[in-house]
Protein backbone atom coordinates (compact mmCIF):
# COMPACT_ATOMS: atom_id res chain seq x y z
CA UNK A 1 0.00 0.00 0.00
CA UNK A 2 1.28 3.48 -0.82
CA UNK A 3 2.51 5.59 2.06
CA UNK A 4 0.19 8.30 3.29
CA UNK A 5 1.20 11.82 4.20
CA UNK A 6 0.15 12.45 7.79
CA UNK A 7 -2.54 15.05 8.37
CA UNK A 8 -1.64 18.21 10.21
CA UNK A 9 -4.05 17.58 13.03
CA UNK A 10 -5.39 20.73 14.58
CA UNK A 11 -3.65 23.31 12.40
CA UNK A 12 -6.24 25.96 11.71
CA UNK A 13 -6.22 29.28 9.94
CA UNK A 14 -8.12 32.02 11.70
CA UNK A 15 -8.43 35.74 11.24
CA UNK A 16 -7.36 37.45 14.46
CA UNK A 17 -6.93 41.05 15.46
CA UNK A 18 -5.06 42.42 18.45
CA UNK A 19 -4.60 46.04 19.53
CA UNK A 20 -6.11 47.19 16.28
CA UNK A 21 -3.46 45.42 14.15
CA UNK A 22 -4.12 42.33 12.12
CA UNK A 23 -1.88 39.40 12.95
CA UNK A 24 -0.81 36.51 10.78
CA UNK A 25 -3.68 34.19 9.96
CA UNK A 26 -1.42 31.17 10.52
CA UNK A 27 -0.52 30.90 14.18
CA UNK A 28 3.17 30.99 15.09
CA UNK A 29 3.32 27.43 16.42
CA UNK A 30 1.71 26.19 13.19
CA UNK A 31 4.14 28.22 11.09
CA UNK A 32 7.03 26.39 12.74
CA UNK A 33 5.41 23.01 12.11
CA UNK A 34 4.78 23.88 8.48
CA UNK A 35 8.34 25.10 7.96
CA UNK A 36 9.59 21.78 9.28
CA UNK A 37 7.26 19.86 6.97
CA UNK A 38 8.24 21.98 3.97
CA UNK A 39 11.85 20.89 4.41
CA UNK A 40 10.67 17.69 2.69
CA UNK A 41 9.78 19.57 -0.49
CA UNK A 42 11.59 18.12 -3.49
CA UNK A 43 10.66 20.21 -6.52
CA UNK A 44 9.48 23.83 -6.53
CA UNK A 45 5.73 24.42 -6.29
CA UNK A 46 3.91 27.42 -7.70
CA UNK A 47 0.65 28.49 -6.10
CA UNK A 48 -1.37 30.08 -8.91
CA UNK A 49 -4.06 32.29 -7.39
CA UNK A 50 -7.00 33.89 -9.18
CA UNK A 51 -8.67 36.88 -7.57
CA UNK A 52 -10.23 40.26 -8.23
CA UNK A 53 -10.58 43.49 -6.28
CA UNK A 54 -14.38 43.69 -6.38
CA UNK A 55 -17.34 41.37 -5.80
CA UNK A 56 -15.19 38.68 -4.20
CA UNK A 57 -15.87 38.52 -0.50
CA UNK A 58 -13.17 35.98 0.35
CA UNK A 59 -10.41 36.84 -2.14
CA UNK A 60 -8.44 39.16 0.13
CA UNK A 61 -8.33 36.68 3.00
CA UNK A 62 -7.33 33.87 0.65
CA UNK A 63 -4.54 36.00 -0.81
CA UNK A 64 -3.18 36.69 2.67
CA UNK A 65 -3.22 33.00 3.63
CA UNK A 66 -1.41 32.00 0.45
CA UNK A 67 1.16 34.75 0.92
CA UNK A 68 1.91 33.48 4.41
CA UNK A 69 2.24 29.89 3.15
CA UNK A 70 4.61 30.91 0.34
CA UNK A 71 6.81 32.75 2.85
CA UNK A 72 7.50 29.50 4.70
CA UNK A 73 9.72 27.93 2.03
CA UNK A 74 12.00 29.09 -0.77
CA UNK A 75 10.56 26.28 -2.88
CA UNK A 76 7.07 27.75 -2.81
CA UNK A 77 6.18 30.73 -4.99
CA UNK A 78 2.93 32.61 -5.48
CA UNK A 79 1.60 33.94 -8.77
CA UNK A 80 -1.48 36.14 -8.70
CA UNK A 81 -3.83 36.71 -11.65
CA UNK A 82 -6.88 38.90 -12.04
CA UNK A 83 -9.97 36.86 -12.89
CA UNK A 84 -11.36 39.60 -15.13
CA UNK A 85 -8.21 40.89 -16.78
CA UNK A 86 -5.91 37.88 -17.17
CA UNK A 87 -8.15 35.99 -19.56
CA UNK A 88 -5.40 33.87 -21.10
CA UNK A 89 -4.39 32.44 -17.72
CA UNK A 90 -8.02 31.98 -16.67
CA UNK A 91 -8.62 29.94 -19.82
CA UNK A 92 -5.35 28.03 -19.51
CA UNK A 93 -6.10 26.85 -15.97
CA UNK A 94 -9.84 26.43 -16.69
CA UNK A 95 -10.96 28.72 -13.86
CA UNK A 96 -14.67 29.54 -13.70
CA UNK A 97 -15.06 30.98 -10.18
CA UNK A 98 -12.99 32.69 -7.49
CA UNK A 99 -11.15 32.60 -5.21
CA UNK A 100 -9.36 29.84 -7.08
CA UNK A 101 -6.04 28.07 -6.57
CA UNK A 102 -4.05 25.84 -8.91
CA UNK A 103 -0.94 24.05 -7.67
CA UNK A 104 1.78 23.52 -10.26
CA UNK A 105 4.94 21.48 -9.82
CA UNK A 106 7.03 20.09 -12.65
CA UNK A 107 3.74 20.31 -14.53
CA UNK A 108 0.10 21.17 -13.92
CA UNK A 109 -1.52 18.11 -12.35
CA UNK A 110 -5.06 19.57 -12.52
CA UNK A 111 -5.29 20.00 -8.75
CA UNK A 112 -7.61 22.87 -7.88
CA UNK A 113 -9.09 24.61 -4.85
CA UNK A 114 -12.11 26.90 -4.99
CA UNK A 115 -12.73 28.92 -1.86
CA UNK A 116 -10.73 30.04 1.15
CA UNK A 117 -8.66 27.23 2.73
CA UNK A 118 -9.55 27.76 6.39
CA UNK A 119 -10.30 25.35 9.21
CA UNK A 120 -10.03 21.75 8.12
CA UNK A 121 -9.83 22.91 4.49
CA UNK A 122 -6.31 24.19 5.14
CA UNK A 123 -5.00 20.64 5.55
CA UNK A 124 -5.68 19.53 1.94
CA UNK A 125 -3.82 22.60 0.66
CA UNK A 126 -0.68 21.73 2.60
CA UNK A 127 -0.90 18.04 1.69
CA UNK A 128 -1.33 18.92 -1.97
CA UNK A 129 1.72 21.21 -1.91
CA UNK A 130 3.82 18.37 -0.50
CA UNK A 131 2.40 15.85 -2.99
CA UNK A 132 2.84 18.11 -6.02
CA UNK A 133 6.43 18.79 -4.96
CA UNK A 134 7.14 15.05 -4.87
CA UNK A 135 5.41 14.53 -8.20
CA UNK A 136 4.39 11.02 -7.17
CA UNK A 137 1.01 9.88 -5.89
CA UNK A 138 0.84 7.66 -2.81
CA UNK A 139 -1.58 5.12 -4.21
CA UNK A 140 -1.97 1.36 -4.04
CA UNK A 141 -0.55 -0.59 -7.00
CA UNK A 142 -4.07 -1.90 -7.70
CA UNK A 143 -5.37 1.66 -7.90
CA UNK A 144 -2.66 2.66 -10.33
CA UNK A 145 -3.60 -0.22 -12.62
CA UNK A 146 -7.30 0.64 -12.59
CA UNK A 147 -6.59 4.31 -13.28
CA UNK A 148 -4.49 3.35 -16.31
CA UNK A 149 -7.64 1.98 -17.95
CA UNK A 150 -9.23 5.43 -18.15
CA UNK A 151 -9.72 6.61 -21.70
CA UNK A 152 -12.02 9.57 -21.08
CA UNK A 153 -11.61 12.72 -18.99
CA UNK A 154 -12.92 12.73 -15.43
CA UNK A 155 -13.85 15.80 -13.42
CA UNK A 156 -14.04 15.26 -9.65
CA UNK A 157 -15.53 17.91 -7.37
CA UNK A 158 -15.26 17.36 -3.62
CA UNK A 159 -17.57 19.67 -1.66
CA UNK A 160 -16.31 20.54 1.80
CA UNK A 161 -16.79 22.90 4.75
CA UNK A 162 -14.22 24.37 7.16
CA UNK A 163 -15.68 22.39 10.09
CA UNK A 164 -15.68 18.94 8.44
CA UNK A 165 -12.87 16.76 9.89
CA UNK A 166 -13.47 14.00 7.32
CA UNK A 167 -13.28 16.18 4.22
CA UNK A 168 -9.45 16.38 4.01
CA UNK A 169 -9.19 12.64 3.42
CA UNK A 170 -11.68 12.70 0.55
CA UNK A 171 -9.93 15.70 -1.01
CA UNK A 172 -6.52 14.09 -0.64
CA UNK A 173 -7.61 10.91 -2.44
CA UNK A 174 -9.10 12.96 -5.28
CA UNK A 175 -5.94 15.03 -5.63
CA UNK A 176 -3.72 11.93 -5.55
CA UNK A 177 -5.78 10.46 -8.38
CA UNK A 178 -5.42 13.65 -10.40
CA UNK A 179 -1.68 13.56 -9.94
CA UNK A 180 -1.64 9.95 -11.11
CA UNK A 181 -3.69 10.41 -14.27
CA UNK A 182 -3.72 13.15 -16.89
CA UNK A 183 -7.37 12.26 -17.51
CA UNK A 184 -8.43 13.38 -14.02
CA UNK A 185 -9.04 16.88 -12.72
CA UNK A 186 -9.84 17.17 -8.99
CA UNK A 187 -11.38 20.25 -7.36
CA UNK A 188 -11.99 21.04 -3.72
CA UNK A 189 -15.06 23.28 -3.58
CA UNK A 190 -15.97 25.25 -0.44
CA UNK A 191 -19.72 24.73 -0.06
CA UNK A 192 -20.44 27.83 2.02
CA UNK A 193 -18.73 30.19 -0.42
CA UNK A 194 -20.47 28.72 -3.46
CA UNK A 195 -24.04 28.12 -2.27
CA UNK A 196 -25.40 28.10 -5.84
CA UNK A 197 -23.22 25.06 -6.57
CA UNK A 198 -24.14 23.38 -3.30
CA UNK A 199 -27.78 23.86 -4.27
CA UNK A 200 -27.20 22.66 -7.84
CA UNK A 201 -25.62 19.40 -6.67
CA UNK A 202 -27.90 18.91 -3.63
CA UNK A 203 -25.07 19.14 -1.13
CA UNK A 204 -26.75 18.49 2.24
CA UNK A 205 -23.81 16.68 3.86
CA UNK A 206 -20.05 16.79 3.32
CA UNK A 207 -17.84 15.52 1.95
CA UNK A 208 -19.94 15.08 -1.16
CA UNK A 209 -18.22 13.99 -4.34
CA UNK A 210 -19.50 14.82 -7.82
CA UNK A 211 -17.97 12.93 -10.74
CA UNK A 212 -18.63 14.21 -14.25
CA UNK A 213 -21.62 16.27 -13.09
CA UNK A 214 -24.08 13.44 -12.52
CA UNK A 215 -22.44 10.60 -10.56
CA UNK A 216 -22.35 11.34 -6.82
CA UNK A 217 -21.63 9.86 -3.41
CA UNK A 218 -21.31 11.14 0.15
CA UNK A 219 -18.75 10.45 2.84
CA UNK A 220 -15.18 9.20 2.79
CA UNK A 221 -14.67 6.06 0.73
CA UNK A 222 -11.52 3.94 0.83
CA UNK A 223 -9.22 4.53 -2.10
CA UNK A 224 -10.31 1.39 -3.94
CA UNK A 225 -14.02 2.22 -3.57
CA UNK A 226 -13.40 5.80 -4.72
CA UNK A 227 -11.82 4.45 -7.92
CA UNK A 228 -14.74 2.08 -8.43
CA UNK A 229 -17.07 5.09 -8.40
CA UNK A 230 -14.90 6.78 -11.04
CA UNK A 231 -15.08 3.70 -13.25
CA UNK A 232 -18.88 3.60 -12.85
CA UNK A 233 -19.14 7.26 -13.82
CA UNK A 234 -17.26 6.66 -17.06
CA UNK A 235 -19.23 3.62 -18.21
Amino acid sequence: MGSRINFFGEIMVEEREEKGERENLIKEEDRKQLQESFQKLKNPVTIVFFTQEFECQFCRETHKILTEVAELSEKISLKVYDFQKDTAEVSHYNIDKIPAIALVGEKDYNIRFFGTPVGYEFTPLILAILTVSQGTAALNPETREKIKSLETDVHIQVFTTPTCPYCPQAVQIAHQLALESEHIRADMVESVEFPHLANKYDVFAVPKVIINETHTFEGVLPEEKFVEEIIKATQ
